[in-house]
């Protein structure tokens, strides 16, 4: 088991190395100037950009979850970030068209920044993983399906986060934690 955990987070670092810091820059300056932050992802992917989610809200900023009932309609001066390992996925090619038409900001998380999505979007953080495909271009992985990307989308996500603490000197694990939820 410890040479698999080993071999898993060997996986994780090498893809993060080859991850373009100035699109997780571009992607945390995109974050801290909308006015409200909308978020979206299918399967594994969705559930990622739900953590996310739940981080930023950690961190003070309005963040909603597409789909779930008290979701406002997305705006102007807002910004939609969709977790896709294919950016293709039908029902966030609508978001994103969606977004666009109503003059939201976009940003894709994703390994193709090539696809719909990408076409799209305003912003690109381009994680270049394995995904369930396994197009000769994608690292080797031991692991199943796309996790080795759904892995390394949120550990670069919660790294941003302590990015957005470190230069927002205000911000420490403690005013984080009065934000945390207390009907547990």
């Amino acid at each position: 088991m410890k040479e698999i955990i080993k071999a898993v987070s060997i996986e994780i670092s090498e893809v993060l190395e080859r991850v373009n810091e100035k699109e997780v820059v571009k992607l945390h300056d995109m974050i801290t100037s909308a006015n409200r932050i909308f978020i979206a992802g299918t399967g594994r992917s969705g559930l990622i950009g739900k953590v996310f989610g739940m981080r930023l809200m950690h961190n003070g900023f309005n963040v909603f979850i597409v789909g779930e009932t008290t979701t406002p309609s997305i705006g102007k001066g807002d910004m939609l970030l969709l977790v896709s390992g294919s950016g293709n996925t039908a029902t966030l090619v609508n978001f994103a068209m969606k977004a666009n038409e109503v003059g939201a900001n976009l940003a894709l998380v994703t390994t193709n920044p090539k696809s719909k999505i990408g076409e799209l979007a305003d912003c690109i953080v381009n994680i270049p993983a394995a995904t369930k495909k396994r197009s000769p271009e994608e690292p080797k992985t031991i692991q199943p399906l796309g996790s080795q990307f759904d892995q390394s989308a949120h550990l670069l996500l919660d790294a941003l986060i302590v990015y957005n603490m470190k230069i927002n000197k205000d911000k420490d694990n403690n005013q984080l934690k009065s934000r945390h939820a207390n009907l547990e």
